[in-house]
C-alpha cells in the first residue's frame, strides 16, 4: 500500500495539472482549466490547490476557492493508477476541515449529470443534491449542483 501525502501545489505543477483536468475531468469538453488559470488558483489567497502525492508521482488534487459564506469545490481528480485507495477522500476531507476552521459552513460543487460514480462518491460523504442545470458544460451536459454543511458530521459508513 503506497504512502500519500497531501500538500500544497507547486507552480511547476500547473501543467500536470491541466493535463490530468482535460484527460480526467473535462473529457469531450473545450479545455477550460488550462495553466495559467490553475496558476492562478495557486497564488490566490483564497483559493487552495492541494496535491496527494506518493513519491514523485502526483496521484491527485483538488481546488477550492473559499468565501465568507460558501467554498466552491472547482476540480477533484485521482488518476486511475491511484483509485480506490481514499485519496479523493482525504482530499475533500482537507478541504473541508479548512473551510470549517476558517469558518465557512457550506461547500458547494457541480459535476457531470451523467457520472454516476462521482455522484454516488459525493453523496456517500455527505453532499446532497440542491438542483439540476441544463447545458451547463459548454451547452453539451448538464450539471448537477450539489452542496454540504461542513458542520454537520457524515454518514459513519464515509468517515473511515
Amino acid at each position: 500500500m503506497q504512502d500519500y501525502r497531501l500538500e500544497p501545489a507547486r507552480t511547476s505543477d500547473a501543467a500536470q495539472l491541466a493535463a490530468m483536468s482535460r484527460a480526467l475531468i473535462e473529457s469531450g469538453l473545450r479545455p477550460a482549466w488550462g495553466a495559467d488559470r490553475i496558476g492562478w488558483y495557486m497564488r490566490h489567497p483564497e483559493s487552495v490547490v492541494l496535491t496527494a502525492r506518493s513519491d514523485r508521482t502526483l496521484a491527485g488534487f483538488a481546488i477550492m476557492r473559499f468565501g465568507d459564506d460558501v467554498a466552491h469545490l472547482n476540480l477533484l481528480a485521482v488518476d486511475p493508477g491511484h483509485r480506490r485507495r481514499g485519496i479523493a477522500r482525504r482530499l475533500v476531507t482537507w478541504l473541508e476541515e479548512s473551510a470549517l476552521t476558517a469558518g465557512t459552513f457550506f461547500i458547494g460543487l457541480e459535476l457531470r449529470a451523467q457520472n454516476a460514480e462521482a455522484q454516488d462518491f459525493y453523496r456517500a460523504l455527505g453532499y446532497r443534491e440542491v438542483g439540476r442545470v441544463p447545458g451547463y458544460y459548454q451547452g453539451l451536459e448538464a450539471a448537477i449542483r450539489m452542496e454540504r454543511d461542513v458542520r454537520v458530521s457524515r454518514p459513519a459508513a464515509a468517515r473511515s
